[in-house]
């Protein structure tokens, strides 16, 4: 049977799995306590027959194993985490939820402005379809839910809890692990690349000091929000002035922080930095750069001391393997003909995904198996179609924003068709 004929076999009627992403949208986690969506993922894999379900991995990260006789094993991934955002779409299934941030102390509004509510209720459908069609393939399938991937720390993490380790985890070493990601593409549309597809990231933050007082008398202090500014400024001639035109990079300062009231002049500030690009020198050349500047900056200020640089996150290059990436790009023609993109643009954001493949024991007794993560949209294409004719493409919300939440169907459909077939191609070779 052809893989298009299993999917129209196998894939169980989907209203029960938009219930569950709708209970998922509206009780979101942030990284490190997303305990609704493991308990979701392990509950509903238990229902499974023959699934054998490890949890607490890496914290809120689990397993569920799926044994059918020798062959391939294939590891599919999904996100879980959400994110410190007010959610404005208006949904009747809309987040109101707020909690205090693990990682700071501060409580927050919390979203799924990145789709992984998404991802966890199309891989849930995918492993009941796939349990229904074990008569069709061989070998064994891991379905992986892994948390934290916003700050790019959930995949290293269950890595180094002894994912792979026979006496800990004990997960299957796979031979190829598989992931995607709801993007604001048209509904129904899935791309693919190979080679890199997503950017490296490198996140930290950066304290300038100077010298507090009284808002009346600059001339007795030193001022780091001046300080700031100019470094705000400035480091956007690194992107202008000394990248390549061919090649690209963004610098951003997400947060400055300084100050309590408009009449003190504070003693410090602080800026929150994101760095993404694609080429490894050109990665080692802008941080090098951010460094130089932020240094120049204060020296030029009369800092009182040097500035403080601490890392917060770091992604790796997200590289697609390229005949696992052809594979599956033969088999998303024959399902979804042409809303399939064979060289779909990369992914402008990072991933941590890819930690999940390099670090896997291989067969020539190092690390590292091959891997593919792939697009699929969640944005209705009429909302599209208007866009592209008012020329006001900025209006369509993207990952990250208050208003971005894949319509339900066909995105949820589209992903569980896509994870079902990409799985499918490896364990029926």
């Amino acid at each position: 049977m052809s893989i298009p004929a299993l999917l129209q076999e196998y894939i169980p009627d989907l209203s029960y799995y938009e219930s569950v992403y709708k209970n998922l949208h509206q009780n979101p986690g942030l990284s490190l306590q997303e305990h609704l969506a493991s308990e979701t993922a392990a509950k509903e894999l238990r229902k499974l027959p023959n699934f054998e379900v490890r949890t607490n991995i890496g914290g809120t990260g689990l397993i569920g194993i799926l044994k059918n006789s020798s062959g391939p094993i294939v590891l599919l991934r999904a996100d879980i985490d959400a994110l410190p955002v007010k959610e404005l779409t208006g949904l009747p299934y809309a987040s109101t939820k707020r909690e205090v941030d693990g990682a700071d102390g501060i409580e927050k509004d919390v979203m799924h402005a990145c789709g992984h509510d998404m991802h966890i209720a199309c891989m849930l459908a995918a492993a009941e379809t796939l349990s229904k069609a074990k008569s069709t393939w061989k070998g064994t399938l891991v379905i992986l839910f892994q948390p934290n991937e916003e700050r790019g720390a959930g995949a290293k993490a269950m890595i180094e809890d002894g994912l792979y380790d026979p006496e800990r985890h004990a997960c299957p070493i796979p031979d190829v692990v598989l992931g995607q990601h709801v993007m604001p593409l048209a509904a129904g549309q899935v791309g693919t690349r190979t080679g890199i597809s997503g950017s490296a990231a490198d996140s930290f933050r950066v304290t300038v000091y100077g010298k507090g007082g009284h808002a009346s008398q600059p001339h007795m202090t030193i001022d780091p929000v001046f300080m700031a500014a100019n470094i705000v400024v400035r480091l956007q001639g690194i992107i202008s002035r000394e990248v390549n035109p061919q090649d690209s990079a963004v610098i951003t300062v997400g947060s400055v922080v300084a100050g309590m009231t408009e009449n003190i002049i504070a003693d410090e500030a602080v800026l929150k930095i994101n760095v993404r690009n694609f080429n490894p020198e050109t990665r080692e050349k802008v941080l090098k750069s951010i460094r130089r500047i932020v240094k120049a900056e204060c020296d030029a200020s009369n800092a009182t001391n040097e500035p403080l640089f601490e890392p917060t996150s770091s992604f790796p290059f997200l590289v697609n393997d390229d005949d696992i990436t052809q594979k599956l790009s033969d088999t998303f023609d024959d399902v979804f003909g042409e809303n399939h993109n064979q060289n779909c643009a990369p992914l402008g954001g990072s991933e941590d995904f890819g930690t999940l493949a390099t670090e896997a024991p291989n067969k020539e007794g190092g690390k590292g198996v091959p891997s593919c993560y792939w697009l699929f949209g969640g944005t209705d294409p009429e909302v599209i179609r208007k866009a592209k004719e008012a020329g006001r493409m900025e209006d369509v919300p993207i990952n990250h924003s208050p208003l971005f939440a894949p319509v339900i169907q066909p995105t949820l459909k589209t992903g569980v068709e896509a994870l079902v077939a990409g799985a499918l191609t490896f364990l029926k070779s």
